[in-house]
């Protein structure tokens, strides 16, 4: 019987989840100190919202936006793709991994889906439907 756990259907390991955390900390902090000497990051501010790691630790997906508008998500992006051999060493500097991992920069779309949800809660069906529901948990029934 086989020990190997597969992570896919199970969704990402606790080593995973600590490594990805470990990684956005770090890279938020070199962005925040400036320390990449790139004009286009020390012009905009970057926040770094998630880090998903592959299984065997060697690829690292990093989730960026940039903050108030500063600068469009593609520029970021790019830039950030144009300095990943240094956020890399300084990643490999602070972290104990046996490899540091390969970076991939994404546009991080957690505000959109966000604005998305919102827009949804504000539909009237959507407001029935949740003071039919507030309703019901008030007088203790429930249709369920």
């Amino acid at each position: 019987m086989s020990n190997k756990r597969s992570s896919s259907a199970a969704g990402p390991s606790q080593r995973q989840l600590r490594i990805g955390e470990l990684i956005r900390r770090t890279l938020s902090d070199v962005l925040n100190r400036s320390e990449i000497h790139d004009p286009v990051l020390n012009s905009m501010p970057i926040t770094v919202g998630e880090v998903s790691v592959s299984n065997d630790l060697k690829v690292a997906t990093v989730y960026v936006m940039p903050l108030m508008g500063t600068g469009s998500v593609d520029e970021a992006v790019k830039a950030l793709a144009r300095n990943r051999g240094e956020l890399r060493r300084r990643i490999g500097g602070e972290l104990t991994l046996k490899y540091a991992p390969d970076l991939r920069f994404r546009p991080d779309e957690t505000f959109d889906r966000l604005d998305e949800t919102r827009r949804l809660f504000q539909d009237p069906k959507v407001q029935r439907d949740i003071a039919v529901s507030e309703d019901e948990d008030e007088d203790g029934e429930d249709r369920s």
